[in-house]
């Protein structure tokens, strides 16, 4: 091999390249201005591919096998054995003070969280949409792409680890199963009491019209943009990891883009934005899980102590939800993903057939097939337009009113999805070694979305059919959020049957808690970790754990559910710039491992040592 200058490439954004790219024409200009070689635009110590031909000449390639090797300086002995200190220490830190100025300073941090909230969400709305948008369209390309699909997150021929049940309960469970929960009745029955097309004055609230209204904005934000974000995370960590033997976690995603550069400040910077990224995307989803935990102990008649005269947790309610939760969440963790997380999973999949099955036989099964297959139709047909509208205030009531729907509902969620992204899309990473790309952003986007679709059908078809026919009468669209499914069934069911449901529902979220809770912990660790496997530094996932109770219980008792969404809005941020380069850099990874197929270059790590054994 001789090292020597780099030769132009002529790498056009073609139907031979990636029929995506023409949707995204910040790839092609990556593409066509960058120069080839190895995975690196900025990799000083990439060099020309060559190769002996037959006759003894010396054979030119015009691209050079991928970045096989981002060391990550570990630290070798005492407490932080093995890990990362410049990442690990500022991370808890930063985390740590977040949680001393909640506790100590409440007033000053509600505040000056909420001014920062106003100000973020004023000027990166546009940016929350449109980046969300293009990561859609830049995962089903992947997907749909002939070329892309064929390549696997692995050695070639590599089986998967988990099978697909286990895989599927484990994305599902990991990704959304707390909040899907939460807002199975409750977004349905908001956008049927409130939508765009009911401020604009053309449908009336909470009338048989409004339905299908209703679920197009439902599916919009349940369906894949959600997963979309997180697949596109998880694909750009584990096509690196498990084919170049990067180091599994978020700044070997930017490799593709910065070289070895991610070895360095700028690697360490990404995987701390990551870690607090991901404490608090988790932290909206436990408080989330907490309060419904919580009401559901309350309807089960634990104790009057559980919530106040206005309906919400006490703070010796929230205390108590956490330390049982995060307890167990910690011992799973400490049993890692094969054991713990898996069999917890599995646990969650079956209990949520069960659920769904009761609404689908008693509850209003017919209502919830029409909505979703009628919503899944629609959502589809208007997915283009929903999802690149930007609602601005022209100054008149009907105008303000949708830029704060907007920002009350899909620039938040746009928001919890990137911020949950780091913690998900590692754990998906993890758990998908072995599958082809398009095996993987298929399964990752369609099953989890569809099964979303079906909870928000059934049980948000019963509980509007419920309120539809006087049964309900305002029970349970009056009721709070995290209280509606629970309401739902008390009007629908017997008492004595609704208490055995609503405690099925109890164990049900306190499993999908301890599932998301004990993954996001090892997710943490292994950030910090420089990409090792978990389950080697118990005290750090002590840690962890004991840092999320500390936030979601500061938070919730400070400000509640909104003190936290405002903090997570203001995390999700820088995260969200590493997502737009993550998604530019799995492209330029994939077309050029296409490219270099085409040439006969390696593009997996054992092929590079194959092929530096063969000169």
């Amino acid at each position: 091999m001789v090292k020597g200058a780099r030769a132009p490439a002529h790498l056009h954004c073609g139907a031979n390249s990636l029929c995506f790219a023409a949707f995204f024409p910040s790839i092609c200009l990556l593409l066509r201005n960058s120069a080839p070689g190895a995975a690196s635009i900025c990799n000083t110590e990439s060099h020309r591919v060559t190769q002996q031909a037959p006759a003894g000449e010396t054979k030119d390639f015009p691209i050079d096998p991928p970045l096989v090797d981002l060391p990550i300086d570990t630290h070798d002995r005492g407490f932080y054995d093995g890990f990362s200190r410049e990442v690990t220490i500022p991370a808890k830190i930063i985390v740590s003070l977040l949680i001393l100025w909640a506790i100590f300073f409440p007033v000053s941090a509600n505040e000056t969280l909420s001014a920062a909230n106003s100000t973020i969400i004023a000027s990166f709305s546009g940016w929350y949409v449109y980046l969300v948008a293009a990561i859609m369209v830049v995962a089903l390309g992947l997907a749909v792409a002939p070329q892309t699909g064929k390549l696997r997150i692995g050695a070639p021929g590599e089986k998967p680890e988990f099978g697909r049940f286990s895989w599927f309960a484990m994305l599902f469970g990991a990704g959304i199963g707390i909040g899907m929960l939460t807002y199975s009745a409750g977004e349905p029955l908001s956008h049927w009491a409130n939508n765009p097309d009911i401020i604009r004055g053309q449908i009336e609230p909470l009338s048989r019209e409004a339905i299908r209204s209703a679920y197009i904005y439902t599916f919009l934000h349940w369906g894949l943009a959600a997963w979309a974000t997180y697949g596109l995370v998880g694909l750009s960590i584990g096509y690196v990891a498990y084919r170049r033997n990067l180091p599994l976690t978020i700044r070997s995603a930017l490799a593709p883009l910065f070289g070895r550069v991610m070895s360095g400040t700028a690697g360490h910077i990404v995987d701390i934005v990551a870690v607090v990224a991901t404490i608090l995307g988790v932290a909206v989803t436990m408080s989330l899980g907490v309060e419904q935990f919580i009401a559901g102990l309350y309807r089960l008649g634990v104790g009057e102590w559980l919530v106040d005269s206005e309906g919400s947790s006490t703070p010796l309610a929230i205390i108590v939800a956490l330390v049982l939760l995060v307890g167990a969440s910690t011992i799973s963790a400490l049993s890692g993903v094969g054991r713990g997380i898996k069999w917890l999973s599995n646990l969650n999949m079956g209990l949520s057939f069960v659920l769904l099955a009761l609404f689908a036989i008693v509850g209003s099964g017919l209502l919830g097939l029409e909505l979703l297959t009628v919503g899944v139709f629609d959502y589809l047909r208007t997915l283009p337009q929903q999802a690149l509208t930007l609602f601005s205030s022209d100054g008149s009531e009907t105008g303000d009113a949708l830029v704060q729907w907007q920002l009350d509902w899909s620039v938040f969620y746009w928001a919890w999805w990137i911020a949950f992204s780091p913690f998900v899309g590692m754990f998906i990473a993890r758990i998908s070694r072995g599958r082809t790309v398009r095996e993987y952003v298929l399964g990752v986007l369609l099953v989890p979305s569809l099964m979303c679709f079906v909870w928000m059908a059934l049980v948000g078809g019963t509980a509007i059919d419920l309120e539809l026919s006087g049964a309900a009468d305002g029970a349970i669209v009056d009721a709070n959020i995290s209280d509606q499914l629970y309401a739902t069934l008390a009007i629908l069911l017997d008492p004595a049957v609704a208490a055995i449901v609503s405690g099925l529902v109890v164990i049900l979220l306190m499993t999908y808690l301890v599932t998301s809770a004990d993954s996001a912990i090892l997710i943490v660790n292994t950030i910090n970790g420089a990409g090792e496997n978990e389950g080697q530094h118990r005290n750090h996932i002590l840690f962890w754990g004991a840092a999320l109770a500390f936030v979601v219980g500061s938070m919730l008792i400070i400000g509640g559910i909104d003190a936290i969404r405002v903090t997570m809005i203001i995390g999700a941020l820088p995260f969200s710039f590493v997502v737009a380069l993550m998604a530019i850099a799995i492209a330029k990874a994939i077309i050029f491992d296409i490219r270099r197929k085409r040439y006969g270059v390696p593009t997996t790590a054992q092929g590079c040592e194959e092929w530096e054994a063969a000169k």
